[in-house]
């Protein structure tokens, strides 16, 4: 990839990869902007549900604007392999920030302060982000956190409909794929599936239940706890173990692990 250009996006350099995406550092031709671009990996470019992940991430993430949440400028494909575009950010995810070690209490605020403005505006807008956590946080250099990765959002049933009746004017076409699009969607959060990373789970993500806001605002919670003492708040060997601390166990005072942490 690196040198070639895609589409009107020049590729650079490689910045990081996980289990869902390839992340580049590349440049828009056209508007001469920076940018990033993000590839499923050749092993899961023909999984559906990863494909739709991609969209879904697209979709939430395009449907909000707010300083606090990364955007997405564009999605498209490149040999039968899709791909975002998205701000470039410089900087470091909250888990690099924490690297085990509680966060200045000052920070600790700030940056809960702009996460939780991030998600209400999500939240009004009908999404859920469901996997609030560290590695899917991110701190600028300039110290302003972002929220990325919304490729397992909720959309609910209240912006469903909203966008049911946008579409309701639209070609028999448009009503078809918006259809398929929610099939889509239900596969990737139907109740009774646990869906998330379990330390950041809250209690009725843990049992499979019905979702909304509420979720996030606890995962944040964890996130606050985390940053403010410098370990999850939720931790054991299996995932049994974890969910049985988050059902029925209460993590230490941040004040215990902290002393640092005024009253």
């Amino acid at each position: 990839m690196i040198g070639k250009i895609i589409s009107h996006y020049r590729i650079f350099e490689r910045l990081g990869h996980g289990a869902m995406g390839i992340v580049y550092r590349g440049e828009d031709t056209r508007l001469g902007r920076a940018v990033a671009l993000k590839f499923l990996p050749e092993d899961v470019s023909e999984d559906k549900q990863a494909f739709e992940r991609m969209h879904r991430e697209a979709r939430a993430s395009s449907a909000l604007n707010h300083p606090n949440i990364c955007t997405i400028f564009d999605i498209a494909d490149y040999e039968g392999q899709p791909f975002l575009v998205m701000e470039l950010l410089h900087g470091q995810t909250l888990r690099e920030a924490i690297s085990g070690k509680p966060l200045p209490v000052t920070d600790v605020i700030e940056y809960g302060i702009q996460i939780a403005d991030a998600l209400d505006t999500a939240h009004k807008e009908g999404i859920v982000h469901r996997d609030i956590k560290p590695t899917n946080l991110y701190i600028t250099t300039r110290g302003v956190a972002k929220i990325l990765d919304f490729g397992i959002a909720k959309i609910t049933a209240e912006r469903r409909h909203r966008r049911a009746g946008v579409l309701a004017t639209a070609t028999a076409t448009a009503s078809a794929s918006a259809t398929a699009t929610s099939t889509n969607e239900d596969s990737l959060t139907k109740d009774g599936a646990a869906v998330g990373t379990v330390a950041y789970m809250s209690p009725e993500q843990a049992r499979g239940e019905k979702l909304d806001g509420r979720s996030d605002i606890f995962a944040l919670g964890v996130v606050l706890y985390e940053m403010a003492t410098g370990q999850q708040a939720f931790r054991g060997d299996t995932t049994a173990v974890i969910f049985d601390a988050i059902l029925n166990r209460m993590p230490p005072a941040t004040h215990d692990l902290n002393p640092k942490i005024p009253e």
